[in-house]
């Protein structure tokens, strides 16, 4: 060692190295690495210590737990004799303790290891793929590519070969546990995230008191939930809240990302850090008719890849995804999550699974993290606390390196980096597969570069990444490439830089054209008689799938991680939020009932709404002003609610799938919309009766009130109509047209502009219109039947029986009212099932 190079020797896990000062050493999860720590709250390249010519220092490499110096989280912070570091959690997480040493010698010290020695530098990864051949129908072959292997975890004990009774279950393919837990009769074994748990989780799907295992008086155990938030699985089934089951050797119990195997009286854990394989084995979908979109897809990827899948429109891209993530599970086939299978444990599995659809999954008027802090809300449990919440928060952003970002609001940002938002949004569960649904559609090259270079970080970090997309330009970047063929066929799948030699063309737009020209050409047959499928798709069938019985539908359903008014809460506050951030909304929102109000004060009128002197009997203006008040609050309330659904689909589709409650999310919308429709109805009536004469009583309460409460109402059943309209249709554009007709109808049927009653057919139509029953409403307290001008001048006493001024009749109306509300409420609630992932759907 040079002179003045102060000596340091690391001590870690009982092993000490002498450090050289002419290199730097890597630490993480990674066998490749120069220190491997095998512990879950390690990150796969962690952090790395080197002498930078002053000093010895560790820098930390945007870990996901983070590393901590006197429990301190620290990004870079200098070396000295008698500093200790701990990696992955600042209490517990593995320690590296620091010390002098007397004589570099190039030995360790005391005898022990012998300093750590430089690894070689990684292959580069291919540039670019054989030359093109001539021709498509007679390719010649590619050379044989490496095949990479899978990885297991780093070394630890012995694997469930050494102590596992036979025919035990797979737990994570071939992999051993991560640690060791022994059951002791009598003893009851706690597991949560809180310290006081005897088995401590350190992961915050986890609640803080989640489950214990305990022995049973006749020797067997049994698992046994303690109300917790996202459930405890068995055989990746959920039990009841608070429920238990007698487990076996046989028998796999799921923790948020634990899972645990009984082998004699020892527990084995294996938590899920990311590292993951992933297959889809034969998926075919069928629609209606018969047609297949998606044909006996086949193909398996290994832990920490980069998938592309690309292929022409019609190709089936779209429901590959679906089926992948069982949004709608294949008709026929497994998707294999290192060999459990994610349609018969979906409600387990879906947590380590996380979706990035096309568009954004965010509400772009709030900020970066205000955005994220709900969605940590509602997809973590109820008992976690706020400090846990924005730590896992702070953590994403500077994986991401958001953290500049943090405090814009989301619509500010870039396309690029609105992406990486949602990618944030994501990760906050810890996913081990993340798929991602055109991130780049609409980027240009250089944010298309920097989006495939950010998946191509999620995956060395230690997880398995598919990406579909358009965009060719990138693709190198990916460790497998899957072409889609038109018909819903796979067409290749391999090494991206030999799939253009594969197809025999000089560029992707070529193989486009002759997927187009050749539509008819058994695309899949001839990758399936290629050397490239027995290499990479061959023995997709060999892998032994664990075994579960397939239970009734309503057990496949995830428990919601919060109670329904947790979530209620939640979703209110959000949405509060995201209004009170639209400026321009608010101000439209007190302007338009402002002006509906102001129009109906011009409407000229000798006597407003109250009865005429005499001589004059009859008060023909009074049905003209309601009239207006009626159909402004009609238009303004359903204009409130009629976009709320509609732009909120995707994000809605996403965060059902983790669990949100339908009934929950409805009632958000429900409440809050009807508070500021109650707003502007107080604010209609307060404009419209200012200058109006009124009756001197009401029927119940004074008429002004009267009044108002039937306009409010109105509002509420205006506004459950627009939410119908938005859960109705596909695109934004289309609300308008119908927010019109649905208020000219209105007009037509009050009752006011010609006689509804009487009229069969035509007046039990009307009864489904609410400005009907409002005019009603407002009728029978102001006597309309009366104080309008009869239909009939020679049968002055045939009146309108809706307008009947008594109290009774006043609350019929209001009740019918409020009634269409509530059934357009059920029927929105039943349109929003089409919107949810299939297994959701109750």
């Amino acid at each position: 060692m040079g002179r003045g190079v102060p000596e340091l020797v690391l001590e870690l896990n009982g092993r000490t190295w002498t450090l050289d000062p002419s290199r730097s050493y890597t630490l993480g999860r990674d066998p490749q690495g120069d220190m491997t720590i095998d512990d879950a709250r390690v990150s796969w390249r962690h952090a790395t210590i080197s002498w930078n010519g002053r000093s010895w220092s560790i820098e930390d490499h945007g870990s996901t737990n983070g590393t901590y110096l006197h429990g301190q989280r620290i990004q870079q912070v200098e070396l000295a004799a008698g500093s200790t570091v701990n990696l992955g959690n600042a209490t517990d997480g593995p320690r590296l303790a620091f010390s002098g040493a007397g004589v570099y010698s190039g030995q360790a010290a005391g005898g022990a290891a012998a300093p750590v020695q430089p690894q070689q530098a990684p292959p580069q990864r291919p540039q670019q793929g054989p030359g093109p051949q001539q021709g498509w129908q007679q390719p010649q072959q590619p050379q044989q590519p490496h095949v990479p292997q899978q990885q297991g975890m780093a070394q630890g004990p012995p694997g469930p070969g050494a102590g596992a009774p036979a025919g035990t279950p797979p737990v994570y393919g071939d992999r051993s546990p991560t640690t060791f837990h022994q059951l002791a009769l009598g003893r009851v074994m706690r597991i949560g995230r809180a310290l006081e748990n005897e088995l401590v989780v350190s992961d915050l799907q986890v609640s803080r008191h989640h489950a214990e295992f305990h022995a049973t008086p006749d020797g067997r155990f049994e698992i046994r939930d303690l109300g917790s938030h996202n459930g405890t699985y068995v055989n990746g089934q959920p039990l009841s809240k608070s429920g238990s089951a007698l487990i076996g050797p046989n028998d796999i119990v799921g923790v948020g990302h634990s899972t645990f195997r009984l082998v004699g009286d020892r527990l084995e854990e294996f938590v899920d850090t990311g590292e993951v394989s992933f297959a889809a084995r034969h998926l075919t979908v069928t629609v209606d008719g018969g047609k297949q979109i998606l044909k006996d897809v086949s193909f398996g990827v290994p832990e920490k890849s980069l998938i592309g899948v690309i292929g022409p429109s019609g190709s089936g891209k779209s429901t590959l995804l679906k089926a992948l993530t069982g949004y709608r599970p294949a008709n026929q086939g497994d998707v294999l999550y290192d060999n459990r299978n994610l349609y018969k444990q979906f409600a387990e599995l879906r947590q380590r699974i996380g979706l990035v659809p096309q568009d954004d999954i965010l509400h772009k008027e709030l900020t970066v993290t205000r955005a994220l802090k709900y969605a940590a809300k509602l997809r973590f449990p109820a008992d976690t606390t706020e400090a846990e919440r924005q730590s896992r928060i702070h953590e994403v952003l500077a994986e991401l390196k958001l953290d500049v970002h943090k405090d814009k609001k989301v619509t500010s940002l870039s396309g690029g980096q609105r992406k990486r938002v949602s990618v944030a949004l994501e990760l906050l569960t810890k996913p081990s597969l993340i798929f991602l649904d055109e991130p780049t559609s609409g980027l240009d090259p250089g944010m298309d570069r920097d989006v495939m270079q950010l998946l191509r970080g999620l995956a060395d970090d230690g997880r398995t990444v598919l990406v579909v997309t358009h965009s060719v330009a990138e693709l190198a970047i990916c460790d497998k490439l899957l072409v889609m063929a038109p018909g819903g066929a796979v067409a290749y799948f391999g090494p991206p830089d030999e799939a253009l030699n594969f197809f025999g063309y000089t560029s992707w737009a070529d193989v486009f054209s002759a997927f187009e020209n050749y539509r008819d050409y058994d695309w899949s047959g001839r990758w399936r008689g290629s050397q490239h499928y027995q290499m990479y798709a061959a023995d997709i069938d060999a892998v032994a799938v664990q075994s579960v019985h397939m239970p009734p539908p309503q057990q496949m359903r995830p428990p919601k991680p919060q109670g329904w008014g947790t979530q209620l809460w939640t979703l209110m506050r959000r949405y509060v939020s995201v209004i009170a951030s639209d400026k321009g909304f608010m101000g439209l929102m007190v302007i338009l009932p402002a002006v509906l109000g102001i129009v109906s004060v011009v409407i000229p009128s000798d006597y407003g709404l109250a009865p005429p002197k005499p001589p004059h009997k009859f008060n023909s203006d009074a049905g003209t002003i309601m009239l207006i008040l009626v159909i402004g609050m009609t238009f303004s309330a359903a204009a409130n609610s009629v976009r709320e659904l509609i732009k909120e689909r995707v994000i809605y589709e996403r965060e059902r799938a983790t669990g949100l409650s339908r009934s929950a999310y409805l009632m958000s919308k429900v409440i809050v919309l009807g508070v500021i429709t109650a707003i502007q109805g107080v604010i209609i009536c307060g404009i419209g009766f200012a200058t109006r004469d009124l009756p001197a009583e009401g029927l119940i309460m004074p008429p002004a009130v009267e009044i108002c409460l039937t306009i409010i109402a109105l509002g509420f059943t205006s506004m459950m109509f627009g939410l119908v309209i938005s859960s109705l249709v596909k695109t934004s554009e289309k609300t308008m047209p119908l927010l019109v007709m649905f208020a000219i109808v209105q007009v037509v049927f009050t009752g006011i502009l010609f006689q509804v009653y009487g009229s069969p057919g035509l007046e039990q139509f009307a009864w489904l219109m609410p400005s009907r029953w409002a005019i009603a409403g407002a009728g029978t307290t102001l006597d309309l039947a009366h104080l309008m001008p009869p239909w009939d001048q020679n049968n002055p006493t045939d009146l309108d029986p809706l307008w009947e001024h008594s109290a009774s009749q006043w609350g019929i109306n209001i009740t019918v009212l409020l009634f269409l509300g509530v059934i357009c409420g059920f029927a929105v609630a039943r349109l929003l099932r089409r919107h949810e992932p299939e297994v959701m759907r109750k």
